[in-house]
């Protein structure tokens, strides 16, 4: 308690003061205060997470490009399953589950 009371009442009182105002700022008034910091931090966590999972995605779709770029059965194969396409005078008939969602 000595030690508090010389600090804020001594001879470095300005110095102390200037201090804790200044943390107090930096900490809680200001606009990049600890919990905007927080904020950023985590979403650029998720992002990172994000840009992981979309580069394990383009590398999964362009192994698929490469088999479907050489071989034309393959290719035809690909486009009806994926864009529904058909050939003239043939009928489509996609089969759902309970969600509503096309089975593949």
């Amino acid at each position: 308690m000595n030690f508090v009371k010389r600090l804020f009442w001594g001879q470095y009182r300005f110095y102390s003061i200037s201090t804790s105002i200044l943390f107090v700022w930096m900490f809680i008034l200001d606009s990049n205060d600890l919990t905007v910091q927080y904020r950023l931090w985590s979403e650029l966590s998720e992002m990172k997470a994000e840009k992981a999972f979309y580069q394990q995605k383009i590398k999964e779709l362009e192994k698929e490009k490469r088999m479907v770029i050489g071989n034309p059965a393959l290719l035809e194969k690909y486009a009806r399953e994926k864009y529904l396409m058909k050939k003239p005078k043939q009928d489509i008939f996609v089969i759902v589950d309970e969600a509503n969602q096309p089975i593949e």
